[in-house]
């Protein structure tokens, strides 16, 4: 499993009867999680006071309640010192469906490629990144502050709005990224039609999801096509491709043989395969990510990605 561990205004108090009990800098939230089927007893004082709880309705969605807590907030994120340290700031507010604007976990996946552009920049090449179904912008703000031109691209105007905040709230306004309010589909087809190529791709496919003008996504149905055109994107010296996913059924397995037989295989045979970032040739690795549990040092399970570094 791909931890993200590097949290220090982050992380999650505990989880039990279907909700985790998180901190979000100076908040503490209850949020509900269909992971968590456990029943552990609850120690912990931030279990009946905390400064919010979303809670579930039995007839789908539901409603949050508030104690003390702000109508928006602030946390930082560290990236690797090794490679240059940079912060990253996200902005903060609960709006429906329980979420925050923020998936902890993917910081993970932050560092990881966030070093792989480093080492990039520094052999003097560029690094044009695309990152679809992008929400919030916390893989655009990473790419961009590792020094890669970014394409940010995500159907809902808000997000991407929110995203242009947060780049601002990290001193990354005046990077290279293209905002694009759109359907990441059509965009992409797009893109092969114009002949565009990218060192790098970043996908965050939600489970179910409507595009601009109301056209629907559905994960299972149209992933794996997906996936085929958007490999066409890659250029013939790529450095990484990523995909995550928070449907139950597309477990690291299955997304392992998705990149192999979507990407890899295709980008091999158009290009000879020849080797990009690794002498060893390209790898897929696929895991599920976590973050830590502070009270008991077990791992919450968060999903999955798949990446090949090329």
């Amino acid at each position: 499993m791909w931890i993200a561990d590097g949290w220090k205004e982050y992380e999650v108090l505990d989880c039990s009867e279907g909700e985790k009990l998180e901190r979000w800098g100076d908040y503490f939230l209850l949020r509900p999680d269909p992971q968590v089927i456990w029943s552990t007893e609850k120690k912990l004082p931030q279990w009946k006071k905390q400064n919010g709880h979303y809670h579930r309705s039995k007839e789908g969605g539901g409603r949050w309640e508030f104690h003390d807590l702000p109508e928006e907030w602030a946390i930082t994120y560290d990236l690797p010192e090794q490679d240059g340290g940079d912060q990253l700031m996200f902005r903060l507010k609960p709006f429906k469906f329980k979420h925050t604007g923020l998936f902890p976990e993917q910081a993970v996946n932050w560092n990881w490629f966030y070093s792989l552009i480093k080492n990039r920049i520094r052999e003097g090449k560029d690094v044009r990144v695309l990152n679809l179904f992008a929400y919030t912008g916390g893989a655009t703000l990473a790419a961009a502050a590792a020094g890669a031109s970014v394409t940010h691209v995500d159907a809902s105007k808000g997000m991407v709005n929110w995203a242009k905040e947060n780049a601002v709230c990290s001193g990354l306004e005046n990077r290279p990224i293209r905002w694009l309010v759109d359907d990441c589909m059509k965009f992409v087809e797009r893109e092969i039609r114009r002949e565009k190529k990218y060192e790098a791709i970043i996908m965050d496919p939600p489970s179910y999801g409507r595009g601009p003008k109301g056209e629907l996504w559905k994960l299972e149905e149209l992933v794996y096509s997906l996936l085929q055109r958007t490999g066409e994107l890659l250029s013939d010296q790529p450095l990484f491709f990523l995909i995550n996913s928070y449907t139950t059924g597309l477990q690291p397995a299955v997304l392992s043989y998705m990149l192999h037989t979507a990407v890899l295989e295709p980008w091999k045979k158009r290009t000879g395969g020849k080797a990009g970032a690794s002498s060893s040739g390209p790898k897929v690795a696929a895991e599920e990510i976590g973050l830590p549990v502070s009270s008991n040092g077990l791992v919450l399970p968060c999903g999955a990605s798949g990446r090949i570094e090329f």
